[in-house]
């Protein structure tokens, strides 16, 4: 997956994002720039999160942006890779929910929306891969991240 991401260059680095819905836009920035989903996919997403919570801060530290719920303006499936310095927080009382690592997910249908997010959960099941994802500063450290665990 990640050397599918690396590939099509779905993959972004920040020092520092003011909010969480900034985050989403950012998250989903190389997927508008490749067609991929247009500018009312992070729009979905906002709005989700603000109806359900933070549902996409699957484990401390990483957040899953994507949205299945009426999802329109997603032209291809693909996955999104953004990481950011400073964690970005989602909820001010709950600091479990802050997030380094995004994986953004769009998918034209919900049975490859369900392959992507069992193939994600494969890699975030592993502490260790979480932990070097986190660390990562630039596209050099994911790639060698992506090889090291074959990813």
């Amino acid at each position: 997956m990640i050397n599918e991401i690396l590939e099509r260059g779905l993959f972004d680095f920040y020092d520092q994002i003011d909010t969480w819905q900034e985050a989403i836009n950012k998250s989903c920035k190389k997927l508008i720039e490749k067609n991929i989903v247009d500018e009312t996919y992070p729009k979905q997403i906002i709005e989700t999160c603000e109806k359900y919570g933070p549902y996409i801060v699957l484990i401390p530290q990483v957040a899953m942006p994507h949205c299945q719920e009426c999802a329109q303006g997603v032209n291809e499936t693909a996955v999104a890779f953004m990481r950011v310095e400073k964690p970005v927080v989602f909820d001010e009382d709950d600091r479990d929910k802050d997030a380094k690592i995004f994986f953004t997910v769009a998918s034209e249908d919900n049975k490859k929306h369900l392959e992507n997010i069992a193939a994600l959960s494969d890699i975030l099941c592993d502490e260790e891969i979480v932990e070097a994802l986190c660390e990562a500063k630039n596209e050099e450290d994911l790639r060698k991240i992506s090889k090291k665990y074959n990813i």
